[in-house]
């Protein structure tokens, strides 16, 4: 904290040097070609997803991929309240993935890398064409930092300080390639565009967003924070490691998961795994006899049970999905402590069974 710019404007050349370099830190630790531009945004990821589909959809058809909380709330946004017409949903149950081989990239395409609500992430970019013609936006919040992402497949990259990393919440980071600017520029969207989504001045792109000025105020305090998260993944060797331990952590209970017999991962797909956002059912005679509501009963007193010796917070399935656990298996939790879980998860089924 000695060289934070606590109580300084963000403005000052002090605050916007600060965040220049989470820009630039961010640029060089994922690989981020150095024509595409990266700036900081208000609210979060979610702020950074609905700057680019309230300011960039409308020129074409979209096609919106929706298997679990977050990407269902962009198709919501896109149909309901932009309201647009020529919009296709391809959806798919928790646990599962839409057919990505009928995705058409001539159209403008939406879609999270990883959703952490399922445990369930797309492949790979391949299914993205090389020689589309639309704008692909993707939500990698709980992706980016852990997972390599195709950079030359997407043209808008959104995350947040606090999934991957660790850092707090209510910034994001928007990161827009050659042909999203493009569209920015080219397009003025039929509706009116709130203040905190406007990213061009009077058709030219507002280049200052992506030199450290932002629209709103941003607390310098996690701007420190963001930096110092970023200082200590340079230092453990960068986004590769950060990649060795995410799928270190996963192994460590895919190995689990095979030799258990009460326990299984909600999707089926070894390819489609989450590595971060591990999401886990369970998988046993009895207790799938029970009504939904024992089930819940039952998972939630095993986190419970497992919270109140202080071995694991917070790792309740979401609430949508069927019952099981979630585990967070990002670069910033060591290996060790997921060894050190799961005989803790065993313990708590058998308190309960």
């Amino acid at each position: 904290m000695a060289d934070a710019a606590l109580g300084r404007s963000h403005r000052s050349a002090q605050g916007r040097a600060k965040l220049q370099e989470v820009i630039e830190r961010s640029r060089v630790l994922l690989g981020v070609p150095a024509d595409y531009r990266i700036g900081v945004v208000p609210a979060s990821d979610t702020g950074a997803v609905e700057m680019c589909l309230w300011s960039m959809l409308g020129a074409r058809g979209v096609d919106v991929l929706s298997w679990e909380s977050f990407s269902r709330g962009w198709a919501t946004d896109i149909t309901r309240h932009l309201r647009l017409e020529d919009v296709r949903v391809f959806d798919a149950d928790l646990g599962k993935l839409p057919d990505l081989s009928l995705i058409n990239c001539d159209r403008d395409v939406v879609f999270a890398w990883n959703g952490t609500t399922s445990g369930v992430k797309v492949p790979d970019g391949e299914w993205i064409a090389d020689d589309r013609q639309g704008v692909v936006i993707c939500d990698a919040t709980s992706a980016v930092f852990a997972m390599d992402l195709p950079w030359e497949k997407l043209d808008v990259v959104t995350y947040s300080w606090q999934k991957v990393m660790g850092g707090e919440a209510a910034h994001g980071m928007l990161i827009l390639s050659p042909r999203a600017v493009e569209r920015l520029v080219s397009f003025t969207p039929p509706w009116p565009v709130p203040k905190l989504f406007r990213m061009t001045q009077g058709g030219q792109l507002n280049e200052a967003l992506f030199r450290g000025d932002t629209i709103n105020t941003p607390s310098l305090l996690c701007v420190e924070d963001a930096l110092d998260g970023l200082r200590w993944a340079e230092r453990i060797g960068g986004l590769p490691e950060l990649v060795r331990r995410t799928r270190a952590n996963l192994a460590v209970l895919e190995q689990w998961v095979e030799a258990s017999a009460w326990i299984a991962f909600l999707p089926d797909r070894l390819e489609i795994r989450s590595p971060t956002s591990i999401c886990l059912r369970i998988d046993d005679a009895w207790y799938s006899e029970l009504g939904e509501d024992d089930q819940r009963a039952k998972v939630k007193q095993m986190v419970a049970a497992l919270e109140d010796e202080g071995v694991a917070y917070d790792i309740n399935g979401y609430r949508a999905a069927p019952p099981g656990l979630r585990i967070w298996g990002g670069g910033t939790v060591e290996t060790s402590d997921i060894e050190a879980l799961v005989p803790w998860l065993d313990w708590a089924w058998a308190e309960g069974a």
